[in-house]
């Protein structure tokens, strides 16, 4: 069994980056010697892994959020190494339960006064976060990079995301020639970094947050073709569900990311004690429904034994629900839709063991000969 391998301090990077270039402050790593989490085992891998999914969390409510993310992670067999990167504004008790899910957790700041660069970013208090965001660029350790944010879920396996290059990501359904920042592949790089602070500090984001000022950095995203575009489906804004149900009903069983946008997330929620359920005010289609409650079950299997109910604040809060019966609890998964079978047949996928055997073959062929006589 092979321990994590140590990897350097990133903020000493002494020769490459002097104290003065880093405007957001220092970056610290911490890694995580107990591999236990609840029922998930982390892989223990017999290689080098270089390339790891990416995410963020900024308070305690994201932080549970970025658990939960872990999770699904787990669930779905990525053999990939998963980093939190954990701003100064998440509790000390919360992090050390986030060390736990984490294969590598990355300290950061939001702002760092310290540096004559942040006297100018103070002035633009709206980037705090966006640039927050842009210290994943500094994770050079891995050579390839998923940055996924704390309000998204995995449904499927996802590691051929990592045959993508920077910057490969699915379109925004609100501006489909803009990517949505959710979900992204990047390739850590301190020349990259410094040229995204620059470019922020002297162009700003138009739209206020790192999606804006991502687009623009990386304008020719929209006519780089399929090579740099991931489809829909790998960043699924649960949102926009009800605009095009047909749609739904026809692409759903190839949804593999859930991504939570807007004000109402999953943690804001509440359980009914009586039907075990939760407890809805605005309409939820059904399929929405389906992945909120499993985004719940995630939640209480494996993040909530690991959180204390005298905490303060919605963690603590979410830590004392008992759910005992419902559909929450009672949830299992689908199995595979036919659609599945046939988006494995076109990826060259094809298990001869089960229902694309030989045997099997053949006798959906000599059906279809009889019917034809």
């Amino acid at each position: 069994m092979l321990e994590p391998e140590p990897t350097e301090d990133l903020g000493s990077h002494s020769d490459n980056l002097n104290e003065n270039q880093y405007p957001i402050g220092p970056i610290s790593n911490s890694h995580t010697s107990n591999y236990h989490f609840d029922s998930i085992s982390k892989p223990y891998l017999s290689i080098l892994v270089t390339e790891a999914f990416v995410t963020l969390a900024t308070s305690n409510e994201y932080a549970v959020g970025a658990m939960v993310l872990a999770a699904s992670l787990r669930h779905t067999k990525t053999n990939k190494k998963i980093v939190c990167m954990v701003t100064n504004t998440v509790d000390n008790p919360i992090v050390e339960v986030v060390r736990q899910a984490f294969d590598e957790v990355v300290m950061v700041d939001v702002l760092d006064s310290r540096d004559e660069e942040n006297l100018k970013l103070l002035k633009r208090i709206d980037l705090g976060v966006t640039f927050t965001k842009l210290h994943c660029w500094r994770l050079k350790q891995y050579t390839k990079c998923v940055f996924m944010d704390a309000d998204t879920m995995v449904i499927q396996n996802i590691d051929d995301m990592f045959k993508g290059e920077e910057i490969t990501a699915a379109p925004d359904p609100g501006w489909p020639d803009c990517f949505n920042s959710g979900v992204f592949v990047f390739t850590p790089s301190l020349d990259t970094y410094r040229a995204l602070l620059d470019f922020a500090l002297k162009e700003g984001s138009f739209d206020g947050g790192d999606q804006g000022l991502l687009n623009a950095f990386f304008p020719h995203w929209r006519v780089q073709g399929a090579k740099h575009r991931l489809p829909y489906t790998d960043n699924c804004c649960t949102h926009t569900f009800y605009t095009y149900l047909p749609a739904l009903k026809n692409f759903g069983w190839s949804v593999r990311v859930i991504h939570f946008i807007g004000q109402n997330k999953p943690w804001k929620y509440s359980i009914n004690k009586h039907t075990g359920g939760l407890n809805i005010r605005e309409y939820i289609d059904p399929q929405s429904l389906r992945f909120l409650n499993l985004w719940w079950h995630y939640f209480l299997t494996e993040v909530q034994p690991q959180i204390k109910s005298f905490w303060t604040g919605r963690v603590g809060e979410l830590a004392q629900m008992e759910v005992t019966h419902g559909p929450i609890v009672n949830m299992q998964r689908d199995p595979s839709p036919p659609g599945k079978s046939m988006a494995k047949w076109e990826r060259g996928e094809i298990d001869y063991t089960e229902s694309e055997r030989f045997e099997k073959i053949k006798e959906k062929l000599e059906k279809s000969l009889e019917k034809k006589k």
